[in-house]
């Protein structure tokens, strides 16, 4: 199990590289409103990380034993209950969860002055710190 999670591991961070590689560093807001490739790219690595992230949730939820969320959201919920993750990374993994899913299934406009700066600002923040709170949680 183990070994699944630091693959789990492996490929969040090789998204995340392939994603920031793929955009450029300065872009701003309108100029990223503009380019429909860019916006593309950023959409669907958003979508991929997101992903990625729960089934490591859902990894160290079985490794560990938590009880079975009964939705994707709440593996982070429990994650928290359990002082795998902060409360903060939690509501935010959360609303990235429910961003994934607008970009996914179509559900709406994508706000892109929201998706924007949840992947300038957000995104490599809160994945990166879920990824060591699981790293830690597995020297444990």
């Amino acid at each position: 199990m183990k070994n699944r999670i630091n693959d789990k591991i492996i490929q969040i961070e090789k998204f995340l590289e392939e994603l920031y590689d793929n955009i450029p560093s300065n872009i701003d807001l309108e100029e990223y409103k503009r380019d429909i490739k860019t916006k593309a790219i950023c959409e669907r690595y958003f979508e991929k990380i997101v992903e990625a992230i729960v089934d490591l949730a859902f990894l160290v939820i079985k490794l560990k034993k938590f009880r079975i969320p009964e939705d994707d959201e709440n593996s982070f919920i429990i994650l928290e209950q359990n002082k795998i993750i902060s409360q903060d990374l939690c509501f935010n993994l959360r609303k990235a969860k429910g961003m994934r899913n607008v970009i996914a299934h179509q559900y709406g406009i994508i706000d892109d002055e929201k998706g924007f700066l949840a992947i300038k600002e957000q995104l490599e923040e809160d994945t990166k710190e879920f990824i060591k709170s699981i790293e830690l949680t597995l020297t444990c």
